[in-house]
């Protein structure tokens, strides 16, 4: 899933960095000191600001996969807790039971430890 959203998320990063490069950037004018920029330095300071995007971009994309890894534990963690609340509603005389089974089950699992 992780490696989806990578792949997903890089893809658009290149979409956005094309477009850039390739769409027509007449309506965009750098000033400096009240005279347009033109010659050599136009390109470069164009480049520089594609540089400058596609690093932030980049940092983007790495701070959203984080966020979508946070959210999709936060929604997992709030299912769980649904399904427990629905089986509490359709079962409930089976609540005495579940606990003491669990408090039981973790018991082992913490005697019987890490014996691979």
């Amino acid at each position: 899933m992780t490696k989806k959203v990578a792949i997903i998320l890089a893809l658009v990063m290149l979409a956005i960095v094309a477009w850039a490069l390739f769409a027509e950037s007449s309506n965009v004018s750098i000033i400096i000191n009240g005279q347009p920029v033109t010659g050599p330095m136009k390109g470069a300071i164009g480049i520089t600001g594609l540089l400058v995007s596609s690093v932030a971009l980049f940092c983007l994309a790495i701070v959203l996969a984080f966020v979508f890894a946070g959210i999709w534990l936060f929604v997992l963690g709030c299912f769980v807790l649904i399904g427990l609340v629905v089986a509490w509603l359709m079962f409930p005389f089976l609540l005495f039971l579940l606990i003491p089974l669990a408090l039981v089950w973790g018991f082992v699992v913490i005697v019987r430890g890490d014996k691979k």
